[in-house]
């Protein structure tokens, strides 16, 4: 499949002092699901974290500047969240429905991705098996994510959609990107 582009959008009155643009591209083949972020924009006003030594699954990382990816089936409450810090850390969580029953998805024991940072640019890419989670004949609604800290103490939620009040990423109706079940060709 061909990857799609996204671009994200600022939780309405929550600010962009960095002047920044989100967007990148996802895409799926079969069990893999691949996504690149560009974050372009004013980076000195954005606090990104340090690149890790030794990158580990961490919790807590939408406390920080974080990028994230929800995904879920259209025949199940159950979905997905996947945390990608700029400094290498990452997490996997699986809900048995809307925020209910969150536990971290040991299907998923590591989750590799590449950072790459100039003083204009935060590049990150990532080849994500999605096989162990969810079979490669199901449908995927997915929303890509971003929470973004600045220097000066604020933080902005960012997203495609926000169909709530306040910046909430785990609503399905905010799951608006479907990436279909693409089969190889017979004989491949």
């Amino acid at each position: 499949m061909r990857p799609r582009r996204f671009l994200l959008k600022p939780f309405p009155g929550e600010g962009n002092p960095a002047g920044l643009t989100i967007g990148g591209s996802i895409g799926r083949r079969a069990d893999t699901l691949s996504i690149l972020y560009e974050v372009r924009g004013d980076l000195s006003k954005v606090l990104i974290p340090a690149a890790a030594d030794a990158p580990r699954r961490q919790d807590r990382l939408w406390e920080e500047t974080c990028l994230e990816l929800f995904l879920g089936t259209e025949v199940s409450g159950e979905y997905w969240e996947l945390n990608l810090s700029p400094a290498g850390h990452w997490n996997v969580y699986r809900f048995t429905r809307y925020r209910e029953g969150m536990r971290e998805e040991t299907a998923i024991p590591s989750l590799p991705f590449e950072v790459r940072r100039d003083p204009e640019a935060l590049i990150l890419a990532a080849e994500i098996g999605v096989g162990r989670i969810v079979p490669a004949d199901k449908d995927l609604g997915a929303t890509v994510a971003a929470v973004i800290g600045t220097t000066d103490g604020g933080k902005s939620h960012w997203a495609p959609v926000h169909p709530a009040s306040r910046p909430d990423f785990h609503r399905r109706d905010g799951f608006a990107l479907i990436l279909s079940a693409v089969y190889p060709p017979f004989g491949s």
